[in-house]
């Protein structure tokens, strides 16, 4: 059965204290197109015996079956929403961003949509088959689609719960909030593979993703930060979240800040959590085994220096305050998401210099960004909210300042 994309369906849009959310109608063949259960398995792995991925549970031979049937009875129906992370990248463990490779820029881009229409209501658009949906919850259900033979029954329409691009750790937190009271769940599994409780964890067995969360947590409350009150965990492509008002009262999401960090550390968080998990004694020192990974300050969060990371981020968006994001105008795009992305992107090219140097202050910050002050990014050419806008940003700042 073969399904035409792009797929459009109106979206309702739901805010709660995690975060907000759309709740939309989805036929069971497009899920099974766009959507992948990242489940827990075993592989062999020489160095430790094994090696522990992904981080669902496995399917039930027992339960299928009789899903299966259910399905095909004529008195069939799942009240209850499958819940859906978009544009979460299942192979790093990143969130899939806008950006594409500088070579591929003119393809068409496969990230999910939300748009606020003019008539108030939303739209979920899913512009192909690529799986950039992860199960929160529900995986099951969409399992006992699978294999049934009747075309009409694949196409039974299931509700679903869509954040967009909800960190891996907030997915964790979702999954354990939902399942950790529930029988069939082993606990272990959840408190230990989904335990993001930092506050009860050293800090030397934080993983890339939950210091990357804890960061953004301490820039989204501390007074010195440029960034108080103004990270959201509501997702980036609402487009109603990236249109600023005219009181500069802007907000950027958790995402985008969390990603910021991570890629500073990481070149693949999925991998690295999989490796403390699974190797004695699960601390960030077992990474200086594995893959080699060229991040800029992948040595500063190996060596525990968390308070040299906090503190390039936080002088670098002091910066970024100073030199951009204070004389910005409510059509500024330097405050929206594919500005703050391209920012992050800044950094990553800088640092390294910067830590040669040893220093990672305010005024080394300021001083190397300031060639771009006079770039006006409410310009006409700077309005595309994706990855296109994203990449002028950036190569608009390195013409200024390299």
């Amino acid at each position: 059965m073969t399904t035409v994309y792009p797929f459009k369906t109106k979206a309702l849009q739901v805010v709660q204290p995690l975060g907000t959310y759309y709740v939309a109608i989805i036929p069971a063949n497009v899920l099974l197109d766009v959507a992948f259960s990242d489940r827990l398995r075993a592989r062999e792995d020489e160095k430790a015996g094994y090696r522990v991925e992904g981080t669902q549970r496995a399917r039930s031979s027992s339960r299928q079956p009789q899903i299966e049937d259910y399905i095909g009875r004529t008195d069939s129906a799942f009240p209850n929403s499958i819940i859906l992370a978009a544009n979460y990248d299942a192979e790093t463990g990143h969130i899939r961003t806008e950006e594409l490779p500088e070579e591929d820029e003119g393809e068409q881009n496969s990230l999910w949509i939300v748009e606020h229409l003019e008539d108030g209501c939303f739209e979920l658009t899913i512009p192909t088959a690529e799986k950039l949906a992860g199960i929160i919850d529900g995986q099951h259900r969409l399992d006992g689609f699978r294999n049934i033979q009747n075309p009409s029954r694949k196409k039974m329409q299931l509700i679903c719960s869509i954040f967009m691009e909800l960190s891996k750790p907030y997915q964790a937190q979702l999954f354990a909030t939902i399942n950790s009271t529930q029988k069939q769940v082993d606990k272990s599994l959840t408190y230990e593979l989904f335990g993001y409780n930092i506050d009860e964890e050293p800090e030397e067995k934080w993983s890339p993703d939950k210091l990357a969360v804890f960061l953004t947590r301490r820039l989204n409350t501390q007074e010195e930060s440029p960034l108080k009150g103004r990270i959201s965990i509501s997702p980036r492509r609402d487009q109603a979240l990236t249109e600023l008002n005219a009181s500069r009262d802007w907000h950027i999401s958790t995402a985008t800040i969390v990603e910021g960090i991570l890629r500073l550390i990481s070149a693949n968080p999925k991998r690295d959590t999989n490796s403390m998990l699974t190797t004695e004694p699960g601390t960030r020192s077992v990474l200086r085994q594995g893959p080699k990974d060229r991040t800029p300050m992948r040595g500063t969060y190996l060596a525990g220096n968390d308070a040299l990371l906090y503190a390039v981020v936080l002088n670098f968006t002091k910066a970024c305050d100073s030199v951009f994001w204070e004389r910005a105008g409510g059509s500024s795009f330097i405050t929206k998401t594919v500005g703050v992305q391209a920012l992050f992107d800044i950094l990553r090219k800088i640092i390294p210099e910067a830590l040669v140097a040893k220093n990672v202050s305010v005024e080394y910050f300021s001083d190397r960004l300031a060639p771009a002050s006079t770039i006006n990014f409410s310009s006409v050419e700077f309005k595309n909210a994706s990855g296109s806008g994203r990449s002028l940003i950036r190569r608009s700042i390195e013409e200024s300042i390299f």
